[in-house]
């Protein structure tokens, strides 16, 4: 694949004075997607794709092969109410999963006793409706679940008749992200709604959310707001009800802060629609939630002064901190990911991540003395575990690593036994690979660790980094079609775990957000200069990868490092660092990134801000930036104004592409959408590699 001549776009003399610095912004006017300049040039990048890309020797090696192992389907763990449970399942030839019922609680998923509720292809044979959420009511009679169309992740919220499949609520919209928390007898939830559009400032509907109750039945226009009024825009809120109805929990946090705000209310005391809310936390840097236990406990699951996080009890009557008492105290080493409470076998199960690793460990319900461990299938992820609302002696967990889909299993606290419980539904034939975690240092000494994924070998590879680095989340062991794709053709596929993410508790996580989030990118440089110097690849075998802020990530290192990759696939990122608050949920982000109003954070975010590190007559790496038009998280202007500087200002004849994909957003999306993008990723990464001509399948 060579150079292809790039679309025409006009460098406008936009030029900003912030903070008495010029920051010149020349393709502002391609943030307008209606402009017809903006369409003109997106139509011209549609033809620029598609004459190079879609047609790659390689390409449909990776369409089959990802759609292939995808035919693994996928399962979810039993979320039980009395004898009745729901799980999710998507089998093999499905588009997307189904939420289903089992009425029978002896029978296991695939056994034929289970029904589907909600299956998103019988609701819309476009495959673009999603199902966002869902939430039975506490006795499984009702289901709350909540639908976007299209990508754009508005989640409207429906009320179902689990007994008829009968729509008995709805629509209720504004609901994006919000939780539901049923009272007993299902007759009413609370939950979370944003304010109408009318009634905020332009350009802050995505904003302004309140904490509403609903009675089932009537028009949410007279629901009751319970919380959020007056209170800052950007906030989420999280609530929930304890089960036996006495207790409702409010938890409230600036955009995505790692903090919150919480209040308990006790229920049995004042009418729903006037709970009287007593702090619990106020004003703390640190997270916290609450569970209020069968045994009359308040359980505390904090990072308070433990940036590993731990669970500490106190009595609901004495909620704030100074009594709260460590029941299972700080780990040196790994970060506290859930706990269950197994009552019938006064047993407490605590699971952990060990360097982005699970494990399991089992304790005694009264003390928090660890009494042994939970058998666990391999080293690999964890997912949360479940235990029955009314208590008992068995919990479910999910678990998967690089080689197996995620599978269900079932560990019973009177034997101690580890079971499976559910398979994934489809059959695939896996490669042979094999994970190892490496350990390197980053430019300031610090250990870094790093998933390295590969067919048995030797000798320096085609290879793909791939990061994230941000926002607390880890990237641990995993099932992915992609990466398994990657890795049977030849290819090494690493994973670093950078500082930003959660692998190590909050304080990696500080150490790669606002002024430290340079650290990130110096994480990720260090990888790929240890992949190279211990032969594993070299910089012209050497792609990174990343998207939404390993979007932002792999910006940044192709403007830093240029001459260190030879391909880059930048996904739904964030580029433009400066203007990013004014877009989509950008505002929400500004406690993760900075904020350009501030002269100090302005600094940093200039510091790094990858559209405005582009420089003309630098051989920038082989780029396809990839976005999708409904996304209302990360708009899509970010990559159209990266893509037009860089194919302005490369001097290498390696190519500089945009796809742009509509009717689709930042999150789910049907499987044949999944496996199209990812072919196009693989292929235009294994041609700017070295992996398609090794492959025998050279360049168009």
């Amino acid at each position: 694949m060579t150079r292809p001549p790039y679309p025409p776009a006009y460098r406008d003399d936009v030029v900003e004075i912030l903070h008495g610095t010029p920051v010149p912004d020349p393709y502002r006017w391609l943030e307008s997607r209606d402009d017809p300049a903006t369409k003109e040039w997106l139509k011209a990048q549609d033809e620029l794709f598609t004459a190079a890309v879609p047609g790659l020797p390689i390409r449909e090696r990776f369409r089959e092969r990802v759609a292939e192992l995808l035919r693994a389907g996928s399962v979810g763990p039993p979320i039980w109410r009395g004898d009745r449970y729901f799980f999710m399942r998507r089998t093999p030839d499905q588009e997307h999963a189904v939420l289903y019922v089992v009425d029978d609680a002896g029978q296991a998923p695939g056994d034929g006793g289970e029904r589907a509720l909600l299956d998103p292809i019988a609701l819309d044979a476009s495959g673009l409706t999603t199902l966002d959420q869902w939430q039975p009511d506490k006795e499984g009679r009702l289901l709350a679940y909540q639908l976007s169309v299209g990508g754009d992740e508005e989640s409207r919220l429906y009320v179902m008749d689990v007994a008829t499949g009968e729509q008995i609520d709805g629509p209720i919209d504004r609901c994006r992200y919000s939780p539901v928390a049923w009272v007993p007898g299902g007759e009413a939830f609370y939950y979370v709604r944003r304010l109408p559009p009318e009634a905020v400032p332009q350009g802050e509907e995505q904003y302004h959310r309140r904490v509403y109750l609903h009675r089932v039945g009537t028009s949410p226009d007279d629901d009751v707001m319970i919380f959020g009024d007056g209170r800052e825009k950007t906030e989420y809120y999280g609530v929930s009800v304890s089960r036996d109805g006495r207790w409702l929990t409010v938890s409230a946090s600036r955009g995505t802060a790692p903090r919150n705000d919480l209040w308990i209310a006790d229920l049995s005391a004042t009418p729903l629609e006037a709970p009287e809310l007593v702090t619990v936390q106020e004003g703390v840097d640190a997270q916290t939630s609450l569970h209020f236990g069968r045994d009359g406990r308040l359980y505390v699951f904090t990072d308070r002064d433990a940036p590993r996080g731990r669970i500490r009890v106190t009595d609901p009557a004495r909620p704030s901190h100074e009594h709260w008492r460590d029941l299972v105290p700080e780990d040196a080493e790994a970060v506290l990911s859930s706990y269950a409470i197994l009552d019938d076998a006064a047993t407490l199960l605590v699971g952990w991540t060990r360097h982005a690793i699970g494990e399991i460990t089992v304790h005694d319900l009264a003390t928090g003395a660890r009494t042994g461990e939970v058998p666990v299938p391999g080293l690999g992820t964890i997912g949360g575990i479940v235990e029955r609302p009314e208590g008992g002696h068995e919990a479910w967990f999910g678990y998967t690593d690089n080689t197996t889909p995620t599978a269900i299993h079932r560990y019973d606290a009177r034997t101690g036994a580890t079971t499976l419980w559910a398979a994934a539904p489809g059959t695939v034939d896996v490669p042979d690979v094999r994970a190892e975690q490496v350990v390197y240092r980053s430019q300031d000494g610090t250990e870094v660790r790093m998933l390295v994924i590969a067919r048995p070998g030797e000798g320096p590879r085609p290879t793909i980094l791939y990061g994230y680095g941000g926002f607390g989340l880890s990237m641990a062991p995993g099932y992915s079609a992609s990466i398994l794709s990657w890795a049977e053709a030849g290819g090494v596929y690493a994973i670093a775990q950078l500082r930003g993410g959660g692998e190590e508790g909050e304080q990696w996580h500080r150490a790669g957000m606002l002024g430290n989030k340079q650290n990130v990118f110096d994480d990720l440089h260090a990888a790929a200069e240890h992949l190279i110097a211990t032969g594993v690849t070299t910089p012209g075998q050497l792609a990174i990868s990343g998207g939404s802020n390993g979007g932002l990530l792999v910006g940044a290192a192709l403007t830093q490092r240029p001459e260190l990759y030879a391909a880059v696939s930048c996904s739904a990122p964030l580029l433009d660092m400066i203007r990013y608050e004014r877009f989509g949920l950008g505002a929400t982000w500004n406690v993760e990134y900075g904020s350009a109003e501030d002269p100090e954070q302005f600094a940093w975010l200039l510091a790094y801000s990858p559209y405005h590190h582009v420089r003309e007559g630098v051989p920038y790496p082989a780029t396809l930036l990839t976005v999708f038009d409904s996304d209302t998280r990360v708009d899509p202007l970010h990559a159209r104004k990266m893509c037009a500087a860089l194919q302005h200002a490369t001097a290498s004849d390696r190519p500089i592409l945009l796809r742009n994909e509509t009717a689709v957003g930042h999150g789910a999306r049907a499987v044949s959408r999944s496996v199209e993008l990812m072919a196009d990723q693989l292929a235009f990464l294994a041609t700017h590699t070295g992996l398609a001509e090794a492959a025998g399948e050279g360049r168009a």
